[in-house]
């Protein structure tokens, strides 16, 4: 047996080198470490001698809101419908509409490189505007986005320009229909209160018209794998939480959820994951994501934490020194699309 010498006897040398390890092990514990690297140089960029896929717009009949409503589509590489291809789901962010994942998130050249790759199973990928109202936006009141002129398309009020209130809940009527801006702002530009509320329904509106009307057009018009293990969700910011709310409340639907930089529409994860069992029996993957440097990094961490203390598998990956923009949500759907459908 060691002999342990008496704690009088220890050398302080001996105590500072123990504390000095005692603290690197605890560091190196504590310390965030993504799940996957930045992606490659030039992932962004279709290189040359790399087949496009396609993107077109297509507008399908919404019950929700009684008129059209438009949906960008990438199809790959050789699309054919002599076989048939699973689907992503791809949503914006507040603010965002159907072009911002292709305008600025570059979804074709990124899928285009990875399929030429073989990185990436050749798939579909419907990127619709997730705001279903007819109401007025007030993200555009007094300005660009709000007052929040800069940022990045789709990210949320920043602190001091009206921070968002708690969600309402789904369905309910719309809060201060038609109000440019926040209450007791003038209009000028600051969303929050009333404006905010008008914003959250209509997101939250959006799970009625993806489950009911977008999803059974996209299976008519294209040639797809209509089951929910070929059916993916996933989204940025506002749309991080639509996708986490949506997917995991639906997993008869979607076998795959991804949520990048989710916002504060994002429910509460108890309420997410009411049952763990059944998230650990049907998803196929579930991923959870955020740069650390990000304000709302809070909603995805705690998530992450309730899905580790529930044993749901998960993937958490976090952008080292990543805010709330497209550098961090590129890297997240190249990453997030290489599992896709394996």
């Amino acid at each position: 047996m060691a002999r342990i010498r008496p704690r009088s006897s220890w050398r302080p040398a001996a105590i500072l080198a123990a504390w000095v390890i005692c603290a690197a092990t605890v560091a190196s514990q504590s310390a965030p470490a993504p799940v996957y690297p930045n992606a490659p140089a030039g992932f962004d960029t279709r290189r040359p001698g790399v087949q496009s896929g396609r993107v077109e717009r297509v507008e399908f009949d919404s019950k929700v809101t009684g008129n059209k409503r438009p949906a960008m589509v990438y199809t790959p590489p050789g699309y054919s419908t002599a076989r048939k291809y699973p689907v992503l789901y791809l949503l914006h962010g507040i603010g965002g509409n159907e072009n911002h994942w292709t305008q600025f998130g570059k979804t074709d050249s990124i899928l285009d490189n990875l399929i030429a790759e073989n990185k990436a199973v050749p798939m579909i990928i419907v990127m619709p505007n997730g705001r279903a109202s007819n109401e007025p936006s007030t993200m555009f009141a007094g300005g660009p986005r709000g007052g929040n002129a800069g940022a990045a398309p789709g990210a949320p009020p920043q602190a001091g320009q009206g921070q968002p209130p708690a969600a309402p809940p789904a369905g309910a009527p719309p809060q201060g229909g038609g109000q440019a801006g926040a209450a007791g702002t003038g209009g000028r530009g600051r969303l929050g209160g009333a404006g905010m509320g008008v914003e959250f329904t209509a997101y939250a509106a959006f799970e009625k018209e993806l489950i009911g009307d977008l999803i059974p057009f996209i299976e008519t018009r294209y040639s797809v794998q209509g089951d929910r293990e070929h059916r993916a969700l996933a989204g940025l910011s506002m749309g991080g939480g639509q996708s986490l709310n949506f997917g995991l409340a639906n997993l008869n639907t979607f076998a795959w959820v991804g949520g990048f930089s989710s916002a504060p529409n994002t429910a509460q994860p108890a309420q997410l994951v009411a049952d763990a069992a059944a998230a650990r029996k049907q998803l196929k993957l579930l991923w959870v994501a955020c740069g650390d440097k990000d304000s709302l990094f809070n909603i995805s961490e705690g998530v992450h934490k309730y899905l580790d203390e529930q044993n749901v598998p998960h993937a958490w990956q976090i952008d080292l020194g990543g805010v709330h923009d497209f550098v961090v949500w590129k890297n997240n759907l190249y990453h997030f699309s290489t599992r896709l459908f394996r």
